[in-house]
């Protein structure tokens, strides 16, 4: 469904951000992008959404294809049309709307209301505990509801490709526990395409199907996810086990030296 053909993406003509990046995402599939805190991985869900053109960055080499069709030269509403949906980080609700008027907001694209309607039943049975929030405005709602509605509305425009960043973030653990599993479930269910970008790699890897590992712009590491969940230099780097599963403190991770291998 997804292909990222070695793409560069520089901003304001100078700062190499992403170095040659290679990425598929199957039809049907759940797949995960993992790494630390600007390693490139929002900007590498921006180029495929078209968002990196108002922040001043482009795509200069390589090329972003849906379903084989190429896509970084499009403005970011006809990637809208064509199945890409982006829930961002921090949820970014329309919180002086309601919940019902954020749903809608996400189906701008689509021109049959009843059609519509009946999109916001569906979602709403996947996230019940909007459906006695529907007339709120969503300024007042918990921060795991207004994730559950950045995530509904992303899902009103009816994608192909629903991309998710850091849903887990200020999340408390059974809330991420939660919408995960909902995740799992309209990717089984309605047959979505996920791609994942998060942080907890734990439970990202626990839905996922494949991963890929970024680091400093470039993709150093993919496969399937039980693959990565299994890989010492998961354990190591991001889940802060040692090779016989003792937990490493904060100060021996942190100055930790990867080993030359990470990067071949």
């Amino acid at each position: 469904m997804l292909t990222l053909n070695n793409i560069e993406v520089i901003f304001d003509n100078i700062i190499l951000v992403l170095k040659g990046v290679y990425l598929r995402a199957e039809k049907g599939r759940i797949v995960t992008l993992l790494g630390s805190n600007g390693a490139g991985k929002t900007t590498t869900l921006k180029s495929i959404s078209g968002l990196i053109r108002p922040e001043r960055g482009r795509v200069t080499r390589g090329s972003i294809e849906l379903e084989g069709q190429r896509i970084d030269r499009l403005d970011p509403s006809a990637i809208v049309k064509l199945g890409v949906a982006q829930v961002f980080e921090g949820r970014r609700v329309f919180e002086h709307l309601t919940v019902r008027e954020n749903l809608l907001a996400g189906a701008h694209t689509r021109a049959s209301l009843s059609e519509v309607r009946e999109d916001i039943d569906r979602v709403l049975q996947y996230f019940p505990r909007l459906k006695d929030r529907i007339g709120v405005k969503s300024g007042y709602l918990s921060g795991g509801e207004q994730q559950m509605l950045a995530i509904s509305r992303g899902l009103m425009s009816r994608p192909k490709l629903l991309m998710l960043d850091e849903p887990s973030l200020g999340l408390a653990p059974l809330l991420v526990e939660e919408i995960f599993g909902i995740l799992k479930r309209l990717n089984q269910e309605q047959g979505v395409t996920i791609l994942l970008v998060e942080q907890n790699v734990s439970m990202a890897l626990a839905i996922a199907d494949e991963g890929s590992v970024m680091e400093n712009g470039k993709i150093v590491m993919s496969g399937p996810a039980e693959d990565l969940r299994n890989n010492d230099d998961i354990k190591e780097f991001y889940l802060g086990l040692s090779d016989v599963g003792t937990k490493k403190s904060y100060r021996d991770v942190k100055h930790y030296r990867r080993r030359k291998r990470w990067l071949a």
